[in-house]
């Protein structure tokens, strides 16, 4: 097992609204000496929700991403506000970009998009047994929800409009999580 590197001096060197942006001074167990930079998001923590309305179907929603300057296919997701667990959260923004809410929550785990530069990780939440419950958002113009069939993830995950990492990762742990959840509860 390696040992991790020395942490000799960090730094902000830039911030905007939503990051900063941290240099972390090294020194490797090997004696070199570097600075690596990373993106700090500012907050509480962010989830992404794999909303299920019935066992084969995941609900996603269509919205614009700046990054892509496209709309684009994704499970719901938001940052978590002060005092929020990572369940909370989710059906929170669920209610927010859905109009739904779960009865049954199941934290899955974190997912790290870029680790090597990024220290963000999003919790991975499955909501199940859902009801309506419209709850008012940031959103600056209505999200479209799109219902999915989780037979049909590989399909999604090849199109043009679904391109973000966290969907197509999440909703391949969650297939697998709830393959073992029946498996689990067929052997019991």
């Amino acid at each position: 097992m390696r040992k991790k590197p020395v942490i000799r001096q960090r730094r902000e060197v830039a911030r905007s609204r939503l990051f900063r942006i941290e240099a972390l001074d090294l020194t490797f167990s090997n004696g070199v000496e570097t600075t690596f930079e990373r993106l700090v998001p500012g907050g509480f923590g962010a989830v992404i929700v794999a909303a299920m309305p019935d066992p084969e179907t995941v609900l996603l929603i269509r919205e614009y991403c700046a990054g892509t300057d496209r709309y684009e296919l994704a499970l719901p997701k938001g940052r978590m506000e002060t005092g929020e667990d990572p369940l909370e959260a989710a059906n929170r923004e669920l209610s927010e970009e859905t109009g739904f809410a779960g009865r049954t929550l199941s934290f899955i785990k974190p997912i790290a998009l870029a680790p090597g530069y990024m220290s963000h990780a999003t919790n991975l939440v499955l909501v199940e047994d859902l009801y309506p419950c419209e709850a008012e958002g940031d959103e600056p113009e209505p999200i479209e929800v799109v219902s999915w069939k989780m037979d049909d993830i590989y399909q999604l995950s090849m199109r043009d409009d679904c391109s973000e990492a966290r969907t197509i990762a999440g909703l391949y742990l969650v297939r697998d999580f709830l393959a073992a959840r029946e498996k689990t509860n067929a052997a019991q």
